[in-house]
């Protein structure tokens, strides 16, 4: 595809002689296309060139070369405007399209490089609750945008299978198993099991002599020894565990290439300990082995408690190391709420204090926002009670099944429908806003047809293959499609949004931000949604029809690309 930046920064290097790598930072896009389509502000060149903004800009356009790309240039003040021609544009990125197809879009900019993804990570022995959420989609969009753009991925569910949670848990067994339901064909097994943690926190909480204390640590250090009736319990619960959220990862379209946890660092710990002694940087605190961080204005890093027991600090700097060794990372990103900020900086740090500098550069903690109600209260875990996200998931999918039973009771395939649509109405939410606000979780936002939502851009991807059944125009060839009659202004505004597909999907992934993505769709989907209610698609001109149907078409096919990437599927009627 024509680079137009790279077209106006050669020939502006060639009259200023200065290099086209750094002026073809300087290129803008203007914020309406009556300014042109590219900007050059001379005011970045007056200091080298020693003249005024509007003599350089006026001096360019003089010496500029008249070449096929660019139809005219304007001085503004100290701008150059410059405007493309239209149909080499329209010609060269949707012949682009047609030819790359599924691809379109895709870089090569990840090529060679590996990136280590660490998303979900849910506590077992609880339900798969509604605060997992955001981690589970923005990294599994993340994973997806990072593949397109040429990564080697690894995506790993972490999850929180070790800790004294678990020594409640088999502590509570032991004292009431016979109280409750803890048959395998027990289709309510996890949530028994989440009843026995409950009541004993709280009977925990009460209990003044710490002996219900005492006993969970007894259980975990039992795990940890490798004791058989430990490690036999802990198995259970984690295989129950894992087949309840196999559910939810089946409904939300998510895979992953690890589910080591906590535990699976259990045998490489003690490595860590010893080579945190080895570097002089552990001391005793309260009993505790601990990394003081005083210096850098946080408090110690524990690593080995004063009972002797390992924590998640301990798990996650074991887990740092077997990544490097293993996966030799590019990029490592942590997807993980920004309550666990403080957390993220001191392993960090301690890494940094044992000599891995290289590889903590190329670390991050990408944090985001609770999931909370229309009046601002978090969403999740309330005493005990937890918020189901299949329970979410199958109510959405519900509700519009009622919608559609009202609106359109005949069509095929209602149930599968029903899912994409409700599953991508939650997903679309979640990654409409920048990650790092609060997710606002509203039924009547969720679930609407005509906002900025996930319904919507659907809808108009269904639109452009109901246009297409309907026209019944053969449009395989691009040779036989004239697209110099695309020419309208509404038509070039949404070739000029998918001209830059590639670069909003390489800005998401830099970011690790999928709501870049997730705004450009809408963008696209609501400049399709004005051109349709202008002109006519399927008309009495067939040369015209043809290249109209043709830009429909691929309006469609980005949409489609683009939902996927983030995770959602997309009906192909509703």
């Amino acid at each position: 595809m024509i680079n137009f930046k790279e077209v106006i920064s050669k020939n502006i290097a060639e009259i200023t002689n200065i290099d086209k790598k750094e002026l073809i930072t300087y290129i803008e896009i203007p914020p309406n296309s009556e300014m042109g389509d590219y900007a050059f502000p001379c005011f970045k060149l007056a200091k080298t060139l020693k003249k005024a903004p509007p003599m350089i800009a006026n001096e360019i356009k003089e010496q500029y070369k008249e070449n096929e790309y660019i139809d005219k240039i304007e001085v503004v003040g100290g701008y150059l405007n410059f405007y493309i021609n239209k149909n080499i544009f329209v010609k060269d990125v949707m012949t682009e399209i047609f030819n790359k197809k599924e691809e379109y879009g895709s870089s090569e900019i990840g090529k060679g490089k590996t990136a280590v993804i660490e998303y979900s990570s849910p506590n077992i022995a609880k339900p798969f609750h509604i605060g997992h959420l955001r981690t589970t989609v923005i990294g599994g969009a993340l994973y997806k945008i990072y593949k397109f753009t040429g990564y080697n991925v690894i995506g790993i569910n972490h999850l929180g299978d070790w800790g004294i949670q678990f020594g409640k848990v088999m502590a509570g067994i032991s004292l009431w198993k016979d109280e409750y339901n803890l048959s395998d064909d027990n289709e309510e097994l996890i949530n028994e099991i989440l009843k026995i943690y409950v009541r004993f926190s709280k009977q925990e909480k009460e209990d003044e002599t710490g002996e219900m204390n005492n006993l969970a640590r007894k259980w975990f250090i039992k795990l940890e020894a490798g004791d058989e009736e430990a490690v036999k319990l802990w198995k259970w619960i984690s295989e129950i565990s894992l087949k309840e959220y196999e559910k939810t990862y089946n409904l939300l379209n998510s895979k992953f290439d690890s589910y080591n946890g906590e535990a699976f660092y259990n045998d490489k710990m003690q490595a860590v300990v010893e080579e945190l002694k080895e570097k002089a940087l552990l001391e005793e605190s309260q009993g505790a082995q601990v990394v003081n961080l005083e210096k850098y204005d946080m408090p110690p890093c524990i690593v080995i408690t004063s009972t002797g027991t390992t924590i998640y600090a301990t798990r996650d700097l074991a887990a740092f190391m077997y990544r490097m060794k293993e996966y030799d990372f590019d990029k490592l990103v942590y997807v993980v709420g920004g309550e666990q900020q403080l957390h993220f900086k001191q392993i960090f740090k301690v890494l940094e204090l044992m000599g891995y500098e290289e590889y903590v550069s190329k670390t991050q903690h990408v944090s985001f926002g609770l999931v909370v109600d229309k009046d601002g209260e978090k969403i999740g875990s309330r005493k005990g009670n937890s918020v189901s996200l299949e329970d979410i998931l199958k109510q959405s999918i519900n509700k519009v099944k009622d919608i559609m039973n009202s609106k359109n009771p005949d069509i095929e395939n209602k149930e599968e429908i029903a899912r994409k649509i409700g599953v991508g109405a939650i997903i679309f939410n979640d990654l409409s806003a920048s990650r790092i606000k609060d997710e606002i979780f509203d039924w009547d936002t969720i679930l609407n047809f005509n906002g900025e939502t996930g319904p919507y851009v659907q809808f108009m991807y269904v639109r452009t293959r109901s246009i297409l059944e309907k026209a019944n125009t053969d449009i395989s060839n691009i040779d036989n499609i004239n697209l110099d009659l695309i020419k309208e202004e509404e038509a070039i505004e949404i070739v000029k949004l998918m001209a830059n597909f590639e670069q909003v999907i390489i800005n998401a992934m830099e970011k690790n931000e999928p709501s870049i993505l997730t705004r450009y769709i809408i963008n696209l989907a609501q400049a399709f949604s004005s051109y349709y209610a202008k002109y006519t698609i399927i008309c009495e001109d067939k040369e015209v029809e043809k290249g109209r149907l043709l830009l429909t078409k691929q309006v469609g096919d980005v949409i489609k690309k683009g939902m996927e990437l983030l995770g959602i599927d997309c009906p192909e009627k509703m």
